[in-house]
């Protein structure tokens, strides 16, 4: 089962257990956050698509964490008039687990949302870790991929010989051991 929801002016595909980064949502660490304005929900071969909603449908998630995107530079330049900007912006953004999608204007009762934040606080470790790891291997990359490749130098006594030309023939030592 998935459903299309939407957020702080985005839309998300997302289905049980997912976990997702959208722009902020208030809250702290285990908290459970409900979206209303689901666009469609599909089970399979079924699909419901709203007009704009989906009457009485919801996703409810769990907060992870509150985090920041990477880091976005902003440079600005006029040429020839000395202007020169340069600003960096990291997005805040809030990284969410979708406990469950609900139909027909079900909540979710007690008793799912207690295992649901023991589940959230179980895994809010893990989902931190594997965050972590993968800005790391992406920042890695980038770095790998913007690193140009080393040259090597060519050893001193080759590198002197290879730009010259073969030395010339003394002929006056030649005409000497002639006479």
């Amino acid at each position: 089962m998935f459903a299309v929801f939407r957020t702080g002016g985005k839309q998300y595909k997302v289905a049980k257990n997912d976990i997702i980064r959208v722009e902020t949502v208030p809250g702290s660490s285990g908290d459970f956050v409900q979206f209303n304005e689901v666009l469609m929900i599909g089970d399979g071969s079924q699909t419901t698509v709203g007009k704009p909603l989906v009457a009485g449908a919801s996703v409810a998630a769990t907060l992870i964490d509150q985090i920041k995107a990477d880091k976005v530079i902003i440079f600005k330049k006029k040429r020839r008039h000395n202007y020169r900007r340069k600003r960096g912006h990291r997005q805040p953004l809030s990284l969410l687990r979708v406990v469950d999608i609900l139909t027909d204007g079900k909540t979710l009762d007690a008793s799912a949302k207690d295992a649901a934040k023991s589940a959230a606080q179980a895994n809010a470790e893990k989902s931190k870790a594997s965050h972590t790891a993968l800005t790391a291997t992406t920042g890695a990359k980038r770095k790998a991929a913007v690193k140009k490749p080393a040259v090597k130098a060519a050893p001193k006594a080759a590198a002197k010989s290879a730009g010259k030309k073969p030395a010339a023939k003394k002929k006056a030592a030649s005409k000497k051991s002639e006479e």
